[in-house]
């Protein structure tokens, strides 16, 4: 069932690493074809998440599955995909057991699917180990949840060492670093110039 108002649960113990990594590797092909945009495509995503979430209890109200159509191919074809890998991965009986907030769940399907997609393909969250330790491990975190036989801060010290977004940002950030440290050594150059010239001009 999902509940609608709950107090946070961050720190509540979800299963273990291995149900989740091994299902990964286990999804079938469907939720594996094309996901439908426009005219293009078999899986309908917003009737898979309409689906999902029924099955966890509370179905979401039709505007909240806006998002899941896609209409840009070429921007929405990995994202959705990787929200039908997602919907396998929560369609687990042991999902179905907790009680997972609605909010939390879309929050997961939808901007959690949005950050992945900038930085991985799909698939790699199916076929690559470390992939599919990062997805497991964000999906619980984003559900407020931790493995089994973990504790907290071991559990987000592994999602981080695992985070394509986090790397994504520190490859951000030192290559600002690098641009910014080069734009000063180009302007102490160019000062170290100009004083040079007018050192000769006044000789």
């Amino acid at each position: 069932m999902i509940e609608e108002n709950r107090g946070e649960h961050s720190e509540e113990q979800g299963p273990t690493l291995e149900l989740l990594t091994r299902r990964l590797a286990e999804t079938p092909e469907v939720f594996l074809d094309e996901p439908r945009i426009g005219s293009s495509g078999r899986v309908h995503v917003a009737a898979v998440v309409q689906d999902l979430l029924a099955s966890l209890g509370s179905p979401a109200h039709p505007g909240r599955l806006a998002p899941f159509a896609g209409s840009d191919a070429g921007r929405d074809r990995n994202r959705l995909s990787i929200t039908l890998i997602l919907c396998w991965l929560l369609a687990d009986s042991w999902f179905q057991k907790e009680r997972i907030r609605e909010n939390e769940a879309l929050e997961l399907l939808g901007e959690g699917a949005a950050d992945l997609a900038k930085q991985v393909a799909s698939r790699k969250f199916v076929t690559d180990p470390e992939r599919r330790e990062e997805l497991a491990r964000l999906s619980l975190s984003r559900l407020g949840y931790r493995p089994e036989g973990e504790t907290e801060e071991q559990s987000r010290d592994r999602l981080m060492a695992l985070s394509s977004t986090e790397r994504a940002r520190v490859v951000r950030a030192s290559r600002e670093a690098e641009e910014r440290s080069r734009s000063i050594r180009e302007a102490l150059r160019r000062k170290a110039a100009r004083e040079s010239a007018d050192k000769w001009t006044r000789e």
